[in-house]
């Protein structure tokens, strides 16, 4: 199995006991493969850059200080990795509102606009993806997790099931729920914007 930028488990593994052995470059290896998807996974859930920014460094932090704790044989680093964040998160959702953003930055992924697409439609489709994004919003946060894992983040329902801390009926659930849920809530506004960006078949 390949992770992304072509390392393997087995390379990461390498990487992670020359990080162990005090090798600093290592540490800074292991930031720089994961840190743009831990970032992403954060801002999906808390939707606030600062926070999304601040959790992804305690992630790191508390990761890098237990990384001996670490047990390949258990799970992937990188699940393990993002059970440390939506732990963090869920400790700051609780405490905060949300913030009404952009719904592409949801899943770091841009709705780009056909070329020549007309001002009304234009129009129809910002209000759209506007929709959306309350819809997500809505969502409770365990069902919020569900999506932006699953949809964000291309997680398998294992993988979702391993950092949500629950069966993988359960995880499979609640992503069913969620997208059932969104569904309700746009009813026809912004359902085919939806299935585009949530890839349903």
């Amino acid at each position: 199995m390949t992770v992304s930028r072509g390392q393997t488990n087995a390379e990461i593994d390498a990487t992670i006991a020359r990080a162990l052995h005090g090798d600093q470059n290592a540490y800074a290896a292991l930031y720089d493969q994961f840190a743009a998807g831990l970032y992403r996974l954060c801002y999906s859930l808390l939707m606030n850059e600062q926070d999304a920014e601040d959790i992804l460094q305690e992630s790191f932090l508390y990761a890098f200080k237990n990384l001996h704790r670490y047990d390949a044989r258990k799970s992937a680093l990188k699940t393990w990795l993002y059970t440390i964040a939506v732990s963090r998160c869920r400790n700051t959702y609780r405490r905060k509102r949300f913030l009404t953003v952009d719904i592409s930055q949801w899943f770091g992924a841009e709705l780009k606009a056909p070329p020549a697409e007309a001002p009304e439609a234009a129009v129809i489709r910002r209000d759209a993806s506007d929709s959306i994004t309350r819809a997500l919003g809505d969502l409770s946060p365990r069902l919020r997790e569900a999506i932006v894992l699953r949809y964000g983040q291309g997680m398998t329902y294992r993988e979702i099931a391993e950092v949500m801390g629950c069966p993988q009926k359960t995880a499979e659930s609640r992503v069913r729920l969620g997208h059932q849920r969104l569904r309700q809530s746009l009813q026809t506004v912004g359902l085919g914007l939806l299935e585009e960006m949530l890839r349903v078949h």
